[in-house]
């Protein structure tokens, strides 16, 4: 049997918006993210993990910045890419576990919602998902409110 754990880590800042995308899921807040695409943290995090897992990369390899065809993208075709390119090299995504650190939004009441969608994308069942949230004691860049980071672990486990 061969296992694979695999890290991921992302920020974005926050700019102009009504509504931040996390785990596919559109937050009511009082600023949006910024990023060459539509700037999920979460699911580029989750996506760079799974990239790390498979010793391939990151998401920026796969999906570079300078190219114009990703401006705007919607981060789930990042996150399918990757679940695609583990299934085909003959692993399946045991669980994955994503921690947010920012002082708002508050990410508890949306935490269903997100395991949900991500779940779904991802072909796993809910119980394999986690979604926490964690302030970082209003110290640095998140603690001030000027966006948020994402850390995520993923085990793949070959089929």
């Amino acid at each position: 049997m061969d296992i694979r754990l695999g890290n991921g880590f992302d920020v974005h800042a926050f700019g102009p918006g009504d509504h931040v995308t996390l785990c596919g899921v559109d937050i009511p807040h009082t600023h949006g993210l910024v990023g060459h695409s539509d700037a999920d943290v979460a699911m580029h995090t989750v996506t760079d993990a799974i990239y790390g897992a498979l010793a391939s990369g990151d998401i920026g390899q796969h999906f570079p910045p300078s190219d114009p065809q990703w401006k705007g993208a919607a981060s789930a075709i990042f996150l399918e890419h990757a679940v695609h390119m583990a299934r085909d090299r003959g692993f399946e995504i045991s669980n994955v576990d994503c921690t947010l650190v920012c002082e708002t939004p508050k990410i508890g009441p949306h935490a269903q919602a997100m395991r949900e969608k991500m779940s779904a994308l991802m072909g796993l069942a809910t119980d394999r998902f986690s979604v926490k949230a964690t302030t970082s004691e209003r110290l640095g860049f998140t603690g001030r409110g000027e966006g948020i980071a994402c850390l995520a672990t993923v085990a793949l486990v070959s089929a």
